[in-house]
C-alpha cells in the first residue's frame, strides 16, 4: 500500500518531530486492524508516538484511507492542544478524503512532483 501526507501535514509533522518511520510504523498497525477510530467517508484516527513518548504521549493523526490501496495523511494535533475535530472540520476531512482517493495515476504524479503531497517512505 503506498502512503502520502499532505504538504500542510508534512510541515506540522517536521514541527512535531513525526518521522515517516513512525507513520509507516502506524500504518503497519492499520494494516493489522489497529485503527483508533473510523470517523466516517474512509477518514480514520490513529495515535502516533513520537520522541519515546509512546502513544499517550504523542499526537493524533487523521488519514483519508482505503485499505490496500493508499493512504493520504492530512491532519494532525497533539492531545494537549484539542481532544477531537469539529463537525465542521470532519466534513472537510471527507470531502478532501473523496478528492485524494480519487486521485488517477496522473493525477497523483502531478501532487508529488508539484510538491503538493510526499510519499512516505522507509529510511531503510
Amino acid at each position: 500500500m503506498r502512503v502520502f501526507k499532505t504538504r500542510m501535514f508534512a510541515r506540522w509533522a517536521d514541527k512535531e518531530g513525526v518521522s515517516d518511520a513512525a507513520l509507516l510504523a502506524a500504518m503497519d498497525e492499520i494494516s493489522r486492524g489497529l485503527i483508533d477510530a473510523n470517523l466516517g467517508g474512509h477518514v480514520f484516527k490513529k495515535r502516533v508516538g513520537i520522541g519515546g513518548r509512546g502513544k499517550s504521549g504523542g499526537v493524533r493523526t487523521l488519514l483519508a484511507l482505503r485499505v490496500g490501496d493508499r493512504a493520504f495523511f492530512v491532519f494532525g494535533f497533539a492531545k494537549n492542544e484539542r481532544s477531537n475535530v469539529s463537525d465542521k472540520e470532519l466534513e472537510t476531512l471527507k470531502r478532501l478524503a473523496s478528492q485524494l482517493l480519487g486521485y488517477d495515476a496522473r493525477e497523483l504524479r502531478e501532487a508529488l512532483s508539484t510538491g503538493k503531497l510526499y510519499e512516505v517512505e522507509s529510511d531503510g
